[in-house]
C-alpha cells in the first residue's frame, strides 16, 4: 500500500564545550534540502538504531562520536509513508578534515543560541533543549552470549562448549553496537560461549576479555553473592572510571547481573544487549534494550 511504509533512522545530538567552555552542538547543511539540521540517517540492512546513529554521524560530518543519554525520537511524513528517528546524546571522539558533497556541504559547530536561531526543524530544536539537560553518564553493557551449540549435540565439558554457526554471526554483529558506546573494557564469564561473543569485538579493538569464572553458570549457582559482589564492584569502577564496559553472562546468570543495576529481570534473546547509563556515583539513570539482528 502506498503510502504506508516505517523508514526507521538514527542520528545524534552531539555536544562539546569549546576552549572558551561553551556548549556547542554539531550542525550540518544540507543543499537539496536547504536546511541545518541535527546528522541522521537511515539503517543499513540488519543494522542496529545505535550503530547508524554513529555511522550517519561519521559520514555525513567526519566526526566519530560514542554514544551516551538516549534522546526522545521524532517522526514525520515523507512520500512513501513514515520516517522514525531515534536519537542520542553523542560525544565527540575525534574529528577528521570534512570534505564537502552534494548530500552535505557544511558542517559546523555553533553556540547553543546560534544553533537555535539556525535550525530550521522545530522538532530538532526540541531534542537540543532535551540534550543540554542531560546528565553525564558511562555505559556499561551486559551481553547474553550468542547462540551456542544445543547441549545434546555436544559431549564435552559444557564451559568449552562452542557457538554455532548462527553465534558466531551474532558475535559479528554485535561489533559495531559495541563500537557504537564506545566500548573500552570487555568482562565476561570465562565460559567459551561468553569470551566467544565478545571476541570479534575484541580482536578488532585490540582489546582483551576478561573471564570472571564467578559469572559462569556454574560458580554463580552455587556462590549467587559473589556474582552480586563481583558486578556491584564492575558497576561502580565503570561509573567512576568513565571507561565503557561490556560484560557477558549467561541467561541463568543474567537476573543476578542487572539486579546489581537496579534493573528488574526480563528475558534477553541471545546476543541481547541491555545498555545501562551510570552516573558518577553509579546509579543506573536510564536504560536500553537491543535485540539481535539475526
Amino acid at each position: 500500500m502506498a503510502g504506508s511504509r516505517l523508514v526507521e533512522a538514527a542520528g545524534a545530538v552531539v555536544l562539546r564545550r569549546a576552549k572558551g567552555r561553551q556548549v556547542q552542538v554539531l550542525l550540518i547543511h544540507r543543499p537539496s534540502y536547504n536546511d541545518w539540521s541535527l546528522p541522521k540517517g537511515k539503517l543499513e540492512t540488519d543494522e542496529y538504531l545505535a550503530a547508524a546513529a554513529v555511522r550517519e554521524t561519521r559520514e555525513e560530518t567526519a566526526v566519530r562520536i560514542r554514544l551516551g543519554h538516549p534522546i526522545d525520537r521524532i517522526q514525520y511524513p515523507i512520500p512513501t509513508g513514515t520516517k522514525r528517528v531515534a536519537y542520542w546524546l553523542g560525544t565527540e571522539l575525534e574529528q577528521k578534515r570534512f570534505k564537502a558533497n552534494s548530500e552535505v556541504d557544511r558542517r559546523m559547530w555553533l553556540t547553543l543560541p546560534s544553533a537555535m536561531k539556525r535550525m530550521t526543524y522545530a522538532d530538532e530544536r526540541q531534542l537540543l533543549e532535551q540534550a543540554v539537560t542531560l546528565p553525564q553518564t558511562t555505559p556499561l553493557l551486559v551481553v547474553r552470549h550468542a547462540k551456542a551449540m544445543d547441549r545434546k549435540h555436544w559431549s564435552g565439558k559444557d564451559q568449552l562448549r562452542q557457538l554455532n554457526a548462527r553465534g558466531r554471526r551474532q558475535s559479528r554483529q554485535l561489533v559495531p553496537l559495541l563500537d557504537a558506546y564506545g566500548v573500552r573494557d570487555l568482562a565476561s564469564s570465562t565460559s567459551l560461549r561468553c569470551t566467544s561473543t565478545l571476541g570479534p569485538y575484541a580482536k578488532s579493538q585490540q582489546l582483551d576479555v576478561r573471564g570472571w569464572a564467578t559469572l559462569s553458570e556454574e560458580q554463580a549457582k552455587a556462590k549467587p553473592d559473589a556474582v552480586r559482589k563481583l558486578m556491584k564492584r564492575l558497576v561502580i569502577e565503570t561509573a567512576q572510571g568513565g571507561v565503557p564496559r561490556a560484560i557477558c553472562g549467561h541467561r541463568p546468570v543474567l537476573p543476578l547481573m542487572l539486579e546489581a543495576l537496579g534493573v528488574p529481570d526480563r528475558p534477553m534473546l541471545t546476543a541481547a544487549v541491555l545498555v545501562a547509563h551510570l552516573s558518577p556515583e553509579g546509579e543506573t539513570v536510564c536504560v536500553e534494550w537491543h535485540k539481535p539482528r539475526v
